[in-house]
C-alpha cells in the first residue's frame, strides 16, 4: 500500500515497518535510499512513541512488529497513564487498555471520564503497583471503593467523588488499613458529608473542592445537620497543605467550618500552605482563625496562604507576613488588608519578600502614601509609586493578579513628587513575569485628545454625527512594526516581559452572566466604564501580537474594540494560543466583531478552550465552520442571552472536532431545540 505525502513515497513493507524514500542529490542524478523504523535507536522510538496515546500504544502500535510491541511495553511509557484524555475511547476500548496496563502503571488518571462503568473501574483491582489515582468525575460508591481500596497496598495519592449515597461504614477493615495510609487526598464533596477524610490519618495534603447546591432537584433544602453527631471528625495530625474550594452556598460554607472544627483545639505543628476560596461578599465567620494566625507565626515556615476577608484582621495579618517567607499569597478582594500588605511587601513587612514569586491583589485596591495622590484618586485605584516599590520588593514574580482594580496614568508632573512612572514601566521589571492580570485602563497612555469645539453659528449642531475620540481602529496593513500610539505603556511591557504566556485584560465593573464558582449576578447591559478603560481598543489588541508565546488570553469589557481586527494579528502571531476567552467585547447592542472572530479561529490550530460572551451571539453555519478548523479543540463555551444557533451546523462540527469533551451553549434557543441538538449529540 502506498501514498504520497508532499511528494514522498511512503511504503508499508511485509514487516509492517514504515520505509520511507530518501533522495539525495549528488550533482549528477539522484541517488535512492532507504530509512525504516527499525533502523531507528530505541531512544529515539521512544521520544516518538511518548506522544501516542495509552490507547493506541497497547491496542495499535504493539502489535506492529516485535520490536515496537516491546517499546510500547517499556515502564517510561505506562509507569504513568492518563486516560481522562482518551474521550473518544469507549468503555470496552478503555477496559481493554486497562487489561495491559495491569503490570505496568503506578500513576492512573481517570479524570472526568463519567462514561465509565463499575464493572470497567473494578479492573483496577489487577493494578497492584498503583500508587497515585484519580477518579474524579468517575461514578464510584462506598461498596465499589471499599473493594478497590483493599486491593491496593501501594496507594498513597486518591481523588474521588463524594455523591449523594456515599457511606464511609461500609468500608472493610482492609480499605481503612489503605487510607490510614494516603500521603494525599483530592475530595470533591457533593453532598454533606467528611468523606474518607477521617480514616486518612496520615494526610500530608488535602484537597477539598466543596461543591453542594442549597437546594435539591426536589425541591427539599440541604442540610448539615447530619453530620454534627459523628463521632469521627478529621484531626490532621501530619497535615502540611490544606485546600479548600467553595461554590456559592451556605451549606458549603457551614461543611467548611465542620471540616475546619479541630483546628479550634490544635492547629497541624507542620502547616506550610492554607488556601481558601469562599465566594460572595459575606464569608461566615471562622473563630479559630487567629489560632492559625498564631500557629503560622510560631513555626515561620509558611509557603502560600489564602483566606476569606473576614477571618483576619491587619494586625494578625501582618505578624504572619513579619515572621515567614511565602511563595504565594492570595488577597482577593480583601480591601481592608489593603495597606498591611502593600506596607509589608513594599518594606520589611516579609521576611524575605524576593522568595514571593506568585500573588494575587484583585480588588484590593490602595491609596498612595501621599494626601495629595489621595485626594485625587478612589480607593481602588492603584498607585505607581506603591507598585513600583512592589516591584521592586518582590523582583522574582512569575504570577501578578491586577484586576478589578483602576490605574489612571497621570502625565502631569507634581511639584515635590518624582515623575510619575507608567504601570506598565514598573511591571516590565518582572522579567520572570508569566502570568498577569490587569484592569484595562492600565494599558492607557492616559493622554486623551480633547474634542473640538463647535462653532456656535453651526447650523448642523446636534445634527452632525461627531468624531469618536480615543478610540483607534486597527489597520491590519501595517504588519511591520507595533502600533505605538497611545500604546507606549504597552510597548514597555512587551519588550520586558517577553516571555508572558498568560494575560488577562478586564475592564472595570465587567460582571460576567455566567461566573466561575461566584454567584450570578443581574448584569446590566448598559454597563458604565472609566474613561481610560473606553479608550482601550483595537490598536491595544493588536500590539499583543508581541508576546509570541501567548498560550492563554482573556479579554473581557472592553467597549472601544470596534472591529476586532486586532484579535487576527494575535491569532497569526502568538501560533501557540491554546485558550482563548472573550467577554462583552465593543457594544453590548450587538456583535460588531463577527468577522474577524471568524478570521481569528481560522489561524488558531492549536486551541484547545474557546469561551464566548455576547449579549447577541449569531453562531450559525458560517460560525461553526470557522470553528471547525480548531482541530483540537477540547472544551467550548457559548453565553448569550439573546443569542441564536444553527443545530445541523452544531452536529456538523461535532463530527469534525471529535476531541471535544465539554460544550456548553446558554443561547436563547427553545427547550424543544436544546433537548433536541442534546439528544442527537449523545446518540452519536
Amino acid at each position: 500500500m502506498t501514498s504520497s505525502v508532499n511528494g514522498r513515497v511512503l511504503d508499508e513493507d511485509m514487516d509492517n515497518q514504515i520505509v520511507q524514500a530518501v533522495c539525495v542529490e549528488d550533482g549528477i542524478g539522484l541517488v535512492s535510499g532507504s530509512i525504516g523504523m527499525s533502523d531507528f535507536s530505541d531512544e529515539i522510538l521512544l521520544s516518538i512513541l511518548v506522544y501516542v496515546s495509552t490507547s493506541d500504544l497497547v491496542n495499535n502500535v504493539s502489535r506492529t512488529c516485535r520490536k515496537l510491541h516491546t517499546l510500547c511495553y517499556d515502564k517510561t511509557l505506562l509507569t504513568t497513564v492518563t486516560l481522562s484524555e482518551e474521550y473518544t475511547a469507549d468503555d470496552g476500548a478503555i477496559r481493554q487498555v486497562l487489561k495491559h496496563l495491569s503490570n505496568h502503571v503506578q500513576s492512573l488518571s481517570l479524570s472526568g471520564c463519567y462514561w465509565l462503568s463499575g464493572s470497567t473501574i473494578d479492573r483496577l483491582i489487577r493494578c497492584r503497583s498503583l500508587v497515585r489515582l484519580d477518579l474524579s468525575g468517575c461514578r464510584v460508591t462506598s461498596l465499589r471503593l471499599s473493594r478497590l481500596l483493599s486491593s491496593l497496598p501501594l496507594l498513597r495519592s486518591l481523588a474521588f467523588d463524594v455523591s449523594p449515597g456515599f457511606d464511609s461504614a461500609q468500608l472493610s477493615g482492609e480499605a481503612r488499613d489503605s487510607l490510614s495510609r494516603l500521603s494525599e487526598l483530592r475530595q470533591t464533596v457533593l453532598t454533606p458529608s467528611y468523606g474518607v477524610v477521617p480514616c486518612c490519618s496520615g494526610l500530608f495534603s488535602l484537597q477539598l473542592q466543596l461543591d453542594i447546591p442549597d437546594v435539591t432537584r426536589e425541591g427539599t433544602s440541604m442540610s448539615c445537620q447530619l453530620m454534627m453527631g459523628q463521632s469521627s471528625v478529621p484531626h490532621y495530625q501530619q497535615l502540611e497543605e490544606f485546600t479548600a474550594r467553595l461554590a456559592p452556598g451556605e451549606v458549603n460554607q457551614t461543611l467548611l467550618l465542620l471540616y475546619l472544627a479541630v483546628f479550634s483545639v490544635r492547629v497541624p505543628e507542620r502547616l506550610r500552605s492554607f488556601l481558601v476560596s469562599v465566594p460572595g461578599p459575606n464569608p461566615a465567620h471562622w473563630p479559630a482563625a487567629s489560632s492559625l494566625a498564631h500557629s503560622l507565626v510560631q513555626h515561620g515556615d509558611l509557603e502560600a496562604l489564602q483566606l476569606p476577608r473576614s477571618w483576619l484582621d491587619a494586625t494578625s495579618l501582618g505578624r504572619v507576613l513579619l515572621s515567614n517567607a511565602p511563595k504565594h499569597l492570595n488577597f482577593s478582594r480583601c480591601p481592608t488588608l489593603r495597606q498591611t500588605v502593600i506596607q509589608s511587601l513594599t518594606g520589611t513587612g516579609v521576611r524575605d519578600s524576593t522568595r514571593l514569586v506568585s500573588l494575587n491583589l484583585s480588588g484590593i485596591g490602595h491609596t498612595s502614601s501621599y494626601p495629595e495622590c489621595s485626594r485625587a484618586r478612589g480607593e481602588e485605584e492603584l498607585v505607581a509609586e506603591a507598585m513600583s516599590r512592589l516591584v521592586i520588593g518582590c523582583p522574582n514574580l512569575s504570577h501578578l493578579n491586577l484586576l478589578h482594580t483602576h490605574y489612571h496614568h497621570d502625565n502631569t508632573h507634581t511639584p515635590g513628587l518624582e515623575a510619575n512612572t507608567h504601570l506598565c514601566t514598573s511591571l516590565a521589571k518582572l522579567t520572570h513575569l508569566r502570568s498577569l492580570a490587569l484592569p484595562a485602563c492600565a494599558l492607557s497612555d492616559g493622554s486623551h485628545t480633547p474634542s473640538p469645539s463647535p462653532s456656535p453659528s453651526s447650523l448642523l449642531l446636534g445634527l452632525r454625527k461627531p468624531s469618536r475620540v480615543g478610540l483607534q481602529t486597527y489597520r491590519p496593513g501595517s504588519e511591520d512594526s507595533l502600533p505605538r500610539e497611545g500604546t507606549s505603556g504597552l510597548g514597555t511591557l512587551l519588550a520586558g516581559c517577553p516571555c508572558l504566556e498568560v494575560l488577562e485584560l478586564t475592564g472595570p465593573g465587567f460582571i460576567s452572566a455566567l461566573p466561575r464558582l461566584e454567584p450570578c449576578a443581574r448584569v446590566c447591559v448598559d454597563q458604565r466604564t472609566c474613561v481610560n478603560a473606553g479608550g482601550v481598543g483595537d490598536t491595544h489588541v493588536a500590539a499583543l501580537r508581541g508576546f509570541r508565546g501567548l498560550r492563554r488570553l482573556t479579554l473581557a469589557g472592553l467597549p472601544g474594540v470596534l472591529k476586532g481586527t486586532g484579535l487576527v494579528q494575535v491569532a497569526e502571531h502568538c501560533r501557540d494560543l491554546r485558550a482563548l476567552s472573550l467577554a462583552n467585547l465593543g457594544s453590548l447592542k450587538t456583535w460588531n466583531y463577527s468577522a474577524a472572530l471568524l478570521d481569528t479561529l481560522r489561524n488558531c490550530t492549536q486551541l484547545t478552550q474557546l469561551r464566548l460572551e455576547q449579549p447577541y451571539l449569531v453562531c450559525n453555519g458560517a460560525f461553526w465552520e470557522a470553528l471547525s478548523c480548531c482541530s483540537r479543540l477540547r472544551r467550548l463555551c457559548l453565553i448569550s442571552r439573546n443569542g441564536t444557533f444553527h443545530p445541523a451546523a452544531v452536529v456538523t462540527f461535532m463530527e469534525c472536532c471529535r476531541d471535544v469533551m465539554v460544550c456548553h451553549m446558554f443561547l436563547g434557543g427553545t427547550l424543544v431545540a436544546c433537548r433536541t441538538l442534546q439528544k442527537t449529540l449523545l446518540d452519536r
